[in-house]
């Protein structure tokens, strides 16, 4: 009887199937993106992330240095995203920081980033794959107090809106990036970004003064915030994750 049960347990297993696999498609710009070699140690907050998740996810992270919710369709860089991504796919999105900057060529006026925006979400909705907003992730700025000041007010606002708007999740990642800025204060927060004295690392040998991009570390931290966020909102994909990033 005992082998009959067995051989019953091993015919039912082999009609589980096991998740479906996936893809998680993200687009955005160089604080998400994939870093060369000569730019170490720099590190987009894409980079870590694709470590999160077990073998039924595919991370396609398409996003590029100095683009803009606009440049990304311009340069055709959203055409393959758009052709490829598959129902029950995740399209993540995190612009603004060159939308918002009116003295580069990426300038993209408020009104436009929000038809942007919406442009993305309806393409992934029309696909049957499901949008996630970021709001662009905050830049390190403190006042004379100590405080931490808000970087992007008007951008994050419109992805706050859109997100609200169309019914798709939202990850703030603008208000939980300067939540971790303050935590870790005016000084060391500088840990988490590309902060470097002169002759401190071959790649920049004048040093680098810089509190936009992250390092390693800046851009593990960013990615569990970002996990965190996933663990709170979106069950199938909490589901699949295999590193407890965070508590």
């Amino acid at each position: 009887m005992k082998k009959i049960i067995t051989v019953f347990s091993i015919s039912l297993m082999s009609f589980i199937n096991p998740s479906s696999k996936i893809t998680i498609w993200m687009i955005g710009d160089s604080t998400m993106a994939i870093k060369e070699t000569k730019t170490y140690p720099e590190t987009g907050w894409g980079m870590p992330f694709v470590y999160f998740f077990d073998s039924s996810v595919t991370i396609e992270n398409r996003s590029k240095n100095g683009r803009s919710t606009r440049s990304f369709i311009e340069e055709k860089l959203w055409q393959p995203v758009s052709e490829n991504m598959k129902e029950g796919d995740y399209l993540f999105i995190q612009f603004g920081h060159n939308d918002e900057v009116i003295t580069k060529k990426t300038y993209t006026a408020p009104d436009d980033f929000k038809k942007y925006l919406e442009l993305y979400v309806q393409s992934a909705k029309a696909k049957k794959v499901i949008p996630v907003l970021i709001t662009p992730v905050s830049r390190r700025n403190f006042d004379s107090a100590g405080n931490v000041k808000q970087t992007h007010p008007l951008y994050s606002d419109m992805v706050r809106t859109v997100a609200k708007e169309q019914q798709v999740i939202l990850i703030d990642l603008d208000e939980k990036s300067r939540a971790l800025y303050q935590q870790f204060g005016d000084k060391n927060s500088k840990l988490l970004f590309m902060q470097l004295d002169s002759l401190e690392h071959p790649n920049y040998p004048a040093g680098r003064n810089d509190n936009t991009h992250f390092n390693e570390l800046g851009a593990r931290k960013i990615a569990e915030l970002v996990l965190a966020e996933i663990k709170k909102q979106i069950p199938d994909l909490s589901n699949r994750i295999v590193v407890r990033a965070v508590k």
